[in-house]
Parts: C-alpha cells; sequence; structure tokens
C-alpha cells in the first residue's frame, strides 16, 4: 500500500511528511528520492501506509491540497516499469531504433 507524492517542496523532510500523513493512519515507511548526481531531492516521494483504508483516506483528504507553499499530488502509487534498455533483442537508446 503505497502513495505517490508530488510536486513537494526541496525543503520536506520524511519526518515532516510522515506527520502530514500520520493524521490519516499508521505510515509504514516514507520515501524521499533525490538526484544522483546532485543530491538534491527530486520534488515526489512514496509514502507506504498501513491499510487501503488509511491510504484512501489520506488521497481524498491531500490530493490537491497546499502544504509547505505548493499544491500536493497525491495518488495510489504505481508499480514500478521495467527499466530495461533492451527491446526485441536490441538496444534502444533514447526511444530510437537505430537499427
Amino acid at each position: 500500500m503505497s502513495v505517490y507524492v508530488g510536486n513537494l517542496s526541496y525543503e520536506v523532510t520524511e519526518d515532516s511528511l510522515n506527520a502530514v500523513f500520520a493524521e490519516y493512519g499508521s505510515v509504514k515507511r516514507v520515501q524521499l528520492p533525490t538526484d544522483r548526481e546532485t543530491g538534491r531531492l527530486r520534488g515526489f516521494g512514496f509514502v507506504e501506509m498501513g491499510t487501503d483504508a488509511e491510504e484512501t483516506a489520506a488521497i481524498e483528504a491531500l490530493d490537491g491540497a497546499e502544504w509547505m507553499g505548493r499544491g500536493l499530488k497525491v495518488n495510489k502509487a504505481k508499480p514500478r516499469e521495467d527499466r530495461s534498455s533492451f527491446s526485441d533483442g536490441r538496444r534502444s537508446y533514447g526511444g530510437r531504433n537505430r537499427y
């Protein structure tokens, strides 16, 4: 049960995001991805809630809400796509097939 949270302030911390979602139920985990090169937050995160009902309550309450000066985008997280760069056994570069 994971929730995607977009349009986050770059000043957000795991603790502050945890506190906001804890109002809607138990928070199992908070993830704030960072840019590999700069180490800066990427402006989105994931919050894992305890139950589906808690997840739904948080999404309904927080989607579109203003927090830290930004309008949040909150929805059910989609499964991570396979980021393999291979298709049909041939390598694909930037979405263009060079063969």
